[in-house]
């Protein structure tokens, strides 16, 4: 097989046809879209994801077989059809008009390959090969691998990001997020991000621990905006680390308030928040169909009748659906009291997930009724989270 020439495609606004609607158009379209192409889909069916891009206006799609004359005015076609016959066919009309065509079903009978692709922020790595398809999605890998642990540092990182680093387990961080921590020049992280992702930082990176910030709460979350503003004033990427999600009881909300009035750019990542995770990795499901249509998450660090608290733990006992409660284990007596109280049921299951996600997750069963004595029983610490409601019995 010759060699093969690499060129990038500048496909916006482009017409790009894709011949068939099954699992490696469904594969092949995301990207296609993502460069901006004018997708037209030609084939008989299409798979819910499709179905799902064209009913969303992202693409076209005619409902038949193909035909020659679709070729025309096309700048690229896929083919991604298993039929060699029908392939060859599209194959022919593309040679016919000098439109390069990738095919799914014979490389060899392609004018273009798809190669192995890794994205990482603005950077694109693209790996052809000469037939040995796993070859170069090794190489990729290794690429992408390499990319993630030492990224080069990108002229479009700056400002602030706030990055939720997920429940405890490194492994659950976004890769957007991984990527960013790899790139800073400061991180700020809580006392809850997974110490193993700080440990990947480069020798020159600034680390800032925010727990042990001194004052009071309120005197900390401002000193801690202050060093989030004054790094990225002198120029400097910092990345806010928070466990889980930023803006679920993460005061996220006020230190991204805190950059736009500086002038700072905020880029936000979401993490993958406690308060569900915790209880799916116990084998809960927050929602289960048939049993829980909803599932609500309140901060329980302020006890029920404390004239600071928001939660209308009134209301809270009359829904049927799932109570998540975080940062709730100092005053759970109080919160299981107040909940029977205004309603719920004693017998109501309840659970309690300690360090959700990490080697040392340990977790009970119990009722709304006796949860508080269990937990004491049972030796149970913060950081947990506590689901009530019938979905703990719902699963596994």
């Amino acid at each position: 097989m010759s060699s093969v020439y690499p060129l990038g495609l500048k496909l916006a606004g482009r017409r790009v046809l894709v011949v068939g609607g099954g699992a490696v158009a469904t594969r092949r379209v995301p990207a296609l879209l993502a460069a901006g192409a004018v997708v037209e889909i030609v084939s008989p069916e299409l798979s819910p994801a499709l179905h799902g891009q064209v009913d969303a206006g992202r693409a076209t799609w005619s409902a038949r077989r193909f035909e020659p004359a679709d070729v025309d005015g096309a700048w690229l076609v896929h083919v991604a059809v298993d039929d060699p016959a029908a392939a060859e066919q599209v194959s022919a009309a593309a040679e016919e008009r000098r439109v390069f065509c990738v095919r799914a079903d014979d490389r060899a009978a392609a004018t273009a390959w798809t190669p192995a692709v890794t994205r990482h922020g603005q950077v694109t790595v693209a790996v052809t090969d000469g037939g040995d398809r796993r070859r170069a999605m090794a190489v990729r890998d290794l690429v992408a691998h390499a990319l993630e642990s030492s990224p080069p540092i990108a002229p479009e990182h700056k400002g602030v990001a706030l990055v939720g680093a997920g429940p405890g387990d490194p492994e659950l961080i976004t890769v957007k997020g991984r990527r960013l921590l790899a790139a800073a020049d400061v991180v700020v992280a809580d006392r809850l991000v997974p110490g193993l992702l700080l440990g990947d930082l480069r020798p020159e990176v600034e680390f800032v621990d925010a727990a042990k910030i001194p004052y009071g709460p309120a005197a900390a979350q401002e000193e801690i905006n202050r060093i989030l503003v004054e790094r990225a004033l002198e120029g400097k990427f910092v990345v806010r680390l928070k466990g889980g999600d930023p803006f679920v009881f993460g005061r996220g909300g006020e230190e991204a308030i805190a950059c736009a009035e500086a002038g700072v750019p905020v880029t936000v990542v979401p993490g993958v928040t406690s308060s569900i995770a915790a209880p799916a990795l116990a084998g809960i499901p927050v929602t289960h169909r048939g049993v829980a249509h909803e599932f609500t998450v309140v901060s329980g660090h302020i006890p029920p009748g404390h004239p600071d608290s928001l939660v209308d733990w009134a209301a809270l006992a009359q829904l049927r659906g799932t109570v998540v409660v975080l940062m709730g284990l100092k005053n759970l007596g109080k919160i299981t009291a107040r909940l029977i109280a205004d309603g719920r049921a004693p017998g109501t299951p309840a659970a309690v997930v300690q360090e959700g996600s990490t080697s040392h997750q340990r977790s009970l069963r119990s009722t709304l009724g006796e949860v508080t004595d269990a937990v004491v029983a049972a030796g149970i610490r913060p950081p947990a989270v506590v689901v009530i409601g019938d979905v703990v019995d719902a699963a596994v």
